[in-house]
């Protein structure tokens, strides 16, 4: 575990040092929670984006895109059921000040006794080895059953209490387990009060008139609103879907974990409408759709699980989480929700307008299902991080750190590098960087030793690098270098475009 924390801060110190993330607003001591995204994190982030729009928008051409506004009017809210249920059990402990959130609190209590049984699974698989049967363990140890059955009468008490708002009832569960606060190791907790994420503001011209609004916590419901104007303007026909990205804001009880948690964030969602009866095919569809775009970035498949909801939204009839492998452990990353009909059949409901599709094949009209996927872009960010930070120990007994992120995201394509700052390779540099920068994010770099600018990049992320030398005047070739491998190859200046190209498509 203590490896993992390291992870992360080696993580938190990269992004500053080389200007992925900087914490807000630092020269006042920075805003708690909330963070910047530097000149090469900007770029990382908008070549996430940009992956997921052309994988969700422009390679599905019955899903389109919208850009709603963050301030909507206030009923929306009420209709989604933000106003009453968007709440979070919140309880501190007395020694150390912490505030935790009192569910969390019992998941995290949940979790360890899930590792407890994976750990009685491993040291089973290693004794058996080939013919070990895990299901038949699972079924028949009597230390994995006794383990099972603490969770499932755990989560018989969790759930109806979190469904009921029974605060008593979730402190008791606390008391009853033993937990004990991360920080004091004390188990000296206040009561368990509930805590509104919505941020709200005023809008009007002045105090006396304005009126309360919220910022949005969640970007779906911009899109629901503007469900039937799509539909009729784009003449849409179910199933469609309607994809858009943008930023949300909630106020966390515990935002921590770098940008994993934080009060200012970006999604990016689809809402897939659907006729009434289908949806659980959609649902396993999109399931698996969404799965194979996280593998297509080249990230291992063990880096990512499923994770079914025991406890559903009151808007779902099915839910599972993306979960990836952060230096937290598997924590949420993307969700699929079907979220049945509830939102526009409440839209419908509160503002009066129908809100339904009239199916020509089946010649009738009714309020569209939906399927949801929608991921955390702050979240994408920090999974692609982890799996791109690498501390390798080379030949020469020397140490370097190398962001090995899938080029098609690196935050510039290639460097290019005189070997020297005069005998005309500054010149020679800038007119192959003026070739490439059409086509590719470049960067030009002439001071220092030429390993030091390798180094520097290679933590960067920069799949390639470019040299131009006293030989390049001569044929008019350059020494190309591959980021992961180090390995160098002499090529003709003409040929450096295709190599990149053939990387991105790779």
């Amino acid at each position: 575990m203590a490896q993992q924390e390291d992870l992360l801060k080696n993580i938190i110190s990269h992004a500053k040092e080389y200007g992925f993330v900087f914490q807000s607003s630092e020269i006042y001591d920075g805003l708690s929670a909330v963070y910047d995204y530097a000149q090469n994190g900007a770029e990382l982030k908008k070549n996430i984006r940009d992956y997921w729009w052309k994988a969700m928008v422009q390679m599905h051409d019955n899903i389109v895109g919208i850009d709603s506004a963050i301030f909507m009017h206030p009923t929306v809210w009420k209709a989604s059921g933000h106003v009453d249920a968007f709440n979070d059990p919140m309880i501190d402990n007395k020694d150390s000040k912490k505030r935790y959130r009192a569910d969390v609190l019992v998941e995290d209590h949940i979790a360890k006794i899930e590792a407890k049984i994976a750990k009685e699974i491993t040291k089973a698989s290693k004794r058996f080895g080939d013919s070990f049967d895990e299901q038949q363990f699972r079924e028949t140890n009597p230390r994995v059953l006794a383990n099972l059955e603490k969770i499932e009468g755990i989560k018989k008490r969790l759930y109806p209490a979190m469904d009921e708002n029974d605060m008593e009832a979730i402190k008791l569960l606390i008391e009853d387990l033993g937990i004990a606060c991360p920080v004091s190791g004390s188990r000296n907790w206040t009561e368990v009060r509930q805590f509104n994420l919505m941020f709200s503001t005023q809008m009007g011209s002045t105090a006396e008139g304005a009126s309360e609004i919220f910022l949005r916590p969640e970007t779906a419901q911009g899109i629901f609103v503007n469900y039937l104007n799509v539909q009729k303007t784009g003449r849409m026909k179910i199933p469609f879907g309607i994809a858009q990205t943008g930023k949300a804001f909630r106020n966390e009880i515990v935002a921590r974990q770098f940008i994993f948690r934080m009060r200012e964030f970006e999604q990016m969602e689809m809402q897939f409408f659907v006729r009434p009866g289908e949806e659980m095919k959609w649902y396993e569809y999109w399931k698996e759709e969404r799965m194979n775009w996280h593998k297509s970035l080249g990230i291992p498949a063990e880096k990512y699980r499923f994770h079914d909801h025991d406890k559903l939204a009151h808007y779902a009839n099915a839910a599972a989480d993306i979960e990836f492998e952060f230096p937290m452990g598997f924590k949420e990353l993307e969700g699929i929700h079907s979220r049945t009909d509830f939102d526009l059949s409440a839209h419908e409901e509160f503002s009066g307008k129908k809100l339904r599709y009239h199916d020509p094949e089946l010649n009738k009209s009714y309020v569209p299902y939906v399927v949801e996927t929608s991921i955390g872009l702050d979240r994408m960010f920090l999974a692609v991080l982890t799996f791109a930070y690498t501390e390798e120990m080379l030949e020469d007994g020397s140490n370097r750190v190398v962001l090995k992120l899938p080029p098609i995201l690196s935050p510039y394509k290639v460097a290019v590098f005189p070997l020297l700052k005069k005998a005309g390779l500054p010149e020679k540099a800038h007119e192959i960087l003026d070739g490439l920068k059409s086509d590719y994010m470049c960067f030009y770099e002439e001071k220092d030793s030429i390993g030091k600018r390798y180094r520097r990049h290679d933590a960067l992320g920069t799949p390639y690098c470019v040299t131009v030398d006293h030989q390049t005047l001569e044929d008019n070739t350059v020494t190309i270098r591959e980021r992961d491998s180090m390995k160098q190859e002499r090529v003709k200046i003409e040929e450096v475009s295709g190599i990149i190209a053939a990387r991105l498509k790779a």
